[in-house]
């Protein structure tokens, strides 16, 4: 699904967005630049799809990326953003349950848009701790549940009825922009996917509701 969507997904996520993506990228970023602290720190990106959150932890942060994702298609895509070394981001396709990394490989990790798209979101946060360092960061930018509700019953609206119809429209496949809206049905809410974080053993965790909790950034650590 997501291989069929590969060229029109950046544009899509932009549009359909309002922009408003690029904006929770930097946030992540920023969030990650205050925990991490050493510019020679190692993040690894899961999902990186198209690269664009991989560019901007590099950018921000100044710490050294590796972005990984199952999607070849998607990683193509990555590899063209990068494609003259700078920044010098290695691609690595990769499944998030079987994450190719030893542990305790990163001081932080980062995950947006793909944590719901597991078959095991559990298992999915067990291997993010796997690979993070005793002290190291995660961070997770997932569609969530809206928190305000007149907002909340316009967004329904306009997320599952028109996002699909134009998402369709514009890349070909109305199955995918339908799968969106009912993967995040399916995905667990701020307060439910904070206690997942807890149960697998990430510490200090909290979360920030983004654009009236349309999405959300939970942020989690890993015992020393």
């Amino acid at each position: 699904m997501f291989a069929a969507i590969a060229g029109r997904y950046d544009l899509l996520n932009h549009l359909l967005s309002g922009h408003i993506d690029k904006r929770w990228r930097r946030l992540v970023a920023r969030k990650l630049r205050e925990s991490i602290g050493s510019p020679g720190a190692r993040i690894l990106d899961v999902a990186c799809g198209t690269g664009d959150l991989s560019l901007t932890l590099s950018e921000t942060t100044g710490a050294r990326v590796v972005g990984t994702d199952f999607c070849r298609p998607m990683l193509e895509i990555a590899a063209r953003k990068t494609a003259n070394g700078e920044p010098d981001i290695p691609l690595i396709e990769g499944d998030a349950l079987r994450l190719p990394f030893r542990d305790c490989s990163f001081e932080a990790v980062t995950i947006a848009f793909g944590l719901r798209n597991l078959s095991d979101i559990e298992r999915g946060l067990a291997e993010l701790l796997r690979v993070l360092k005793p002290g190291g960061h995660v961070a997770v930018l997932e569609f969530s549940k809206p928190v305000v509700p007149g907002f909340r019953r316009l967004f329904n609206v306009y997320f599952t009825r028109v996002l699909p119809f134009f998402g369709g429209l514009i890349s070909g496949s109305k199955s995918a922009y339908q799968y969106l809206p009912d993967s995040v049905t399916r995905f667990p809410d701020q307060k439910e996917l904070s206690s997942l974080m807890g149960k697998v053993g990430l510490e200090s965790v909290e979360y920030e509701n983004l654009t009236g909790g349309i999405a959300a950034l939970h942020t989690g650590k890993r015992p020393r």
